[in-house]
């Protein structure tokens, strides 16, 4: 088992129960739907962290299915914004402390506000990253937000 990223040394502090899936990574394909096929699950219960800036409300994430796509829309209306626009991939790493494809929502630098989309809530668990490409943790979608505070939520973003 690889080292214990921020991410799952949380979830162990809390108590909140998990499991570590790794896989082997493909630097030319980090999508959702590929780690999907790798940990052996759907690609609708394997849910991607995406990090936006919105005009008013500043940096939040968002939890959306691997298989779907983010509407921006509906992402300022859950951040209670007017616009928003996904973040930098050079601003990624200093803002969030992650890498694309291995952002997680759990042990980011700031406690940013992070929405999962409600169709999390459909499964009795979903997988995220667990802060390190090539890790996913797998929890139920309750237990995420809860190791989250009340900084999380559920939001319809697709």
């Amino acid at each position: 088992m690889a080292a214990k990223t921020n991410a799952l040394r949380i979830l162990e502090s809390r108590g909140i129960a998990h499991r570590v899936f790794e896989y082997e990574v493909d630097e030319s394909d980090l999508s959702a739907s590929a780690v999907a096929a790798k940990v052996g699950l759907d690609p609708e219960r394997v849910f991607k962290t995406l990090a936006l800036r919105g005009e008013k409300s500043g940096v939040f994430l968002c939890c959306v299915p691997g298989d779907a796509e983010l509407d921006l829309k509906k992402a300022a209306r859950a951040a209670g914004d007017k616009a928003v626009a996904m973040l930098a991939l050079k601003e990624l790493l200093p803002t969030t402390g992650y890498v694309r494809g291995g952002c997680s929502p759990v042990g980011t630098k700031k406690d940013f506000p992070v929405y999962v989309d409600e169709t999390a809530q459909l499964f009795d668990e979903i997988s995220v990253s667990a802060g390190a490409r090539g890790m996913q943790m797998l929890l139920s979608p309750d237990l995420l937000l809860r190791a989250l505070g009340n900084r999380a939520s559920y939001a319809d973003l697709i």
